[in-house]
This record gives structure tokens, C-alpha cells and sequence, in this order.
């Protein structure tokens, strides 16, 4: 604000700026947009006085429609934000004259007509000032200082009002759009959070009780929710499927595509056929119904295990091979035969099959890529050679052996944070 002849011959200077840094300070400390409107209005009375003050707003309307958001002759304070069916809707007249003409203004010697629509507002002041708040180019929204006695607003004020109001309105419209984005995160999070449960929900619940194997099972996803996916399915003659999956993507549209996997797997009316046909059937439906023309696609690992000759029989599409650790010689393998494509590319994908004899104290680890591609700050990835050294220790039952696993990924993170999906499952052949 320019100011006064007194102030620039060495008035006190001192206390109009204390007055400019208290507000400031008091702008910056404002998280609620009314709040900051309030305060404002309560400390520029002190810089530049007036005897009434109005705010309108074209926002939204078409000339010479406006709204008065402010007035302090109201009784209440309305919040023009989450109360806009309060505001009066006028039409015409002298404040639309002003706020249209994206212009400021001062009038020295106002006289409104008695037919005017806001002669409620400015009967009985002599002098105005209109200050435009710009947004896109447009005079959007104004502010109207009003003086009962003539000739009170100088000239000379009127840019940097214009300066200050301008700020504000800046100031304003982004911690406006700061709590707008607070609500709408928050709103997301709900909604991912009970996507993540939606998706939790499909997981089992219990593993099951098969016999000659020790279960235990492990997910975490990256996000609210993820599109890893693990099942087991009670077959014909005592026999268990097993199969675990990782959808290309990560958080809701992952979930999403999980989730159809999901009901296609249970759907599926030959799951007790080889495990390549299982695979066949799912790619099919995926390809043909979800992701044949989205680039999606699903990587998976479908294993029969027969109890009565401890054999696992498997088809791959494109998954990580489980790995086997033989504790009998400490011996390692990896069930990386019968390759094939990630599910949902083509409906014309085909999918072999392995069989591999397991003997008593056999530990296999079925993992999707989050496992092994889990990171360090230094950008380092865990990797196999890593999960096979956590599989040393045969000692261990298999909720005992996924801890341990689980504890040297963390331990190789360092706090880093997961990117991806983590999913484990650990079985002991007994």
C-alpha cells in the first residue's frame, strides 16, 4: 500500500510495517480458508479503513449475474464455500457494472440509484472502491470497500490495494485447493482401503490342512491394495492345487484385474484337469474378456501336489520358478520347466507340463517377483542368490522358515520402501 505523505517524511513507519508482518505471519499460520478470509479482513481494517466492505463473485454466472459472498453487514458468517445456497444472487445494477468491467475503481461521490439491486448494501456511503481479484485472466471475484464521507479513498492506494487483494486472493485459492486436495486423498484412501480389503477377502482365509506338507503364507502389497494372488483348490483322490499369480501393474487396476483371476480360477469347471489345461483356460478367458486389448497380463504358477507320492506336478505362464531347497544333500533347484506366456497376452497360449518327485524335508518356496526384486538404498535387488541362502537353515518349520525369509528381505531393504507386491508361500514336505 502507498504510503501516507507522513509516513515517507518519517512518520511512524515502524508500526505499518509491525501491521503488514503480523499479517502475513498470520496468513502463513492459516490451514482453514475462512479462517484466513477472517483474519485477513480483522488485520487490513488496521491498514486501510472502511466503514462497510463487500465481496462478489461472478464465478460461474453469466453478465450481469453476481453473487454477494461477503458483507459485513450480515449477521452471520456464512462460509461462501460450503454454504454457496446462502449467497445472494443479484442481477444488474452498479456492482455489476464493476466486477464485469475487470477493472478497479474508486468513486468519490457515490450515488446509487434507489432501483439498484445492492442499494441495500452501499445506501448511505459516499465513497468506493472496488478491488478485482483476477483468476484466468478475469476479474472473477471483488472486493468493495466502502466510506460513508466523500473523497475518502485517494487515488494514489488504489494499486497497491490492487497488489495486496490479489495476493490474498492467491493465497486464499491455494490453501483452498490444498484442503480440497486433503479431502479428495482422503476420500481415495477409503476407497483403496476397502478396495485392499475386497481384495484381502479373496485370499484364503486359513490355509488348508494337506497332508505331507507344512504351510505357511505371506502377503503384503506395495499399495492400499495389489494384484498378487494365491489360492489352493481340494482336488479328486486327496490331491491339493496350488497356484500363485502376479498381475502386470500395481494398485487398483491390479486389484481389479486380481480379482478376475480370481473368479475365473473358481469358476473354472476342470480344475482337477493337468495343471498346462488349468492355465490354458485361464489365459483363454483373460485374453479373450479382460486383457487382449489392454496390454495387461498375468504371470502364474499352478501346481497339482499328489500326498500319496509326494509329486508335484506344474505349468508355468511366465511366473518366477519356485525354488526348492533339498535338505536331505542341501542341494537346490528350481522348478523353472514347462514355460509358457504370461496369461491374457493371446487366446492361443498352450502350456506344458513337469512332473517333480519331493522327498521329506523338502523346502519349496513359491514367491512373486516383489520378493526378489525388493530393493536396498544403494539400488541393489535381492535377488535368488539371496533367497536361496535364507533357505540354509532346514531346521525350520515352514511358518518359522517364511519368518526368516521375510527377516532377511527387511534386513537387505534397510527401510526401504516396497515397489512391488510381496507375496510368499513356504512348503515343507514331512
Amino acid at each position: 500500500m502507498t504510503l501516507s505523505p507522513t509516513t515517507r517524511q518519517g512518520g511512524d513507519w515502524r508500526q505499518r510495517l509491525t501491521q503488514i508482518v503480523d499479517l502475513v505471519r498470520d496468513m502463513s499460520l492459516q490451514t482453514e480458508p475462512q479462517e484466513m478470509v477472517r483474519s485477513y479482513a480483522d488485520k487490513v481494517r488496521l491498514l486501510l479503513p472502511s466503514d462497510a466492505r463487500l465481496s462478489l463473485s461472478r464465478r460461474g454466472l453469466a453478465a450481469p449475474r453476481y453473487r454477494i459472498t461477503r458483507s459485513t453487514t450480515w449477521a452471520d458468517d456464512i462460509n461462501p464455500w460450503t454454504e454457496p445456497d446462502r449467497l445472494p444472487l443479484l442481477e444488474g445494477g452498479l456492482l455489476a457494472e464493476l466486477i464485469y468491467a475487470d477493472q478497479p475503481r474508486v468513486i468519490g461521490d457515490l450515488d446509487v440509484a434507489p432501483g439498484d439491486p445492492a442499494a441495500g448494501y452501499l445506501a448511505g456511503h459516499r465513497s468506493l472502491m472496488a478491488v478485482p481479484t483476477f483468476d484466468g485472466g478475469a476479474a472473477l471475484n471483488m472486493v468493495v470497500l466502502l466510506r460513508r464521507g466523500p473523497a475518502a479513498f485517494p487515488d494514489e492506494e488504489l494499486p497497491e490495494v490492487v497488489w495486496l487483494s490479489n495476493l490474498f486472493g492467491r493465497a486464499t485459492g491455494s490453501l483452498l485447493l490444498a484442503e480440497q486436495l486433503r479431502r479428495a486423498n482422503l476420500a481415495l484412501d477409503r476407497e483403496m482401503r476397502a478396495v485392499g480389503d475386497i481384495q484381502r477377502s479373496l485370499l484364503p482365509a486359513r490355509l488348508p490342512a494337506v497332508p505331507t506338507l507344512d504351510l505357511a503364507a505371506h502377503y503384503r502389497p506395495s499399495h492400499r491394495a495389489g494384484g498378487d494372488y494365491y489360492d489352493f483348490f481340494p482336488l479328486d483322490g486327496g490331491r491339493w492345487g496350488v497356484i500363485i499369480a502376479d498381475v502386470s501393474g500395481h494398485g487398483t487396476p491390479a486389484a481389479v484385474l486380481m480379482a478376475v483371476t480370481h473368479c475365473i480360477a473358481h469358476t473354472n469347471p476342470g480344475r482337477a484337469r493337468p495343471p498346462g489345461e488349468v492355465l490354458g483356460y485361464l489365459n483363454y478367458h483373460l485374453a479373450d474378456l479382460y486383457t487382449g486389448r489392454t496390454g495387461t497380463f498375468v504371470t502364474a504358477f499352478y501346481g497339482v501336489y499328489d500326498p500319496a507320492d509326494r509329486t508335484l506336478t506344474y505349468a508355468r505362464a511366465g511366473h518366477n520358478p519356485p525354488r526348492v531347497k533339498r535338505c536331505r544333500d542341501g542341494s537346490l533347484l528350481a522348478l523353472g520347466g514347462a514355460g509358457g506366456f504370461p496369461l491374457g497376452i493371446t487366446t492361443e497360449g498352450a502350456y506344458g507340463e513337469c512332473v517333480q518327485p519331493l522327498q521329506p524335508g523338502d523346502q519349496i518356496i513359491f514367491y512373486t517377483d516383489g520378493i526378489t526384486e525388493a530393493g536396498n538404498p544403494a539400488g541393489e535387488l535381492f535377488g535368488t542368490g539371496r533367497l536361496d541362502h535364507a533357505l540354509e537353515n532346514c531346521s525350520l518349520q515352514a511358518s518359522a522358515l517364511l519368518a526368516s525369509v521375510l527377516r532377511s528381505v527387511e534386513e537387505f531393504a534397510d527401510g526401504h520402501p516396497a515397489d512391488d507386491d510381496r507375496t510368499l508361500i513356504v512348503a515343507r514336505v514331512s
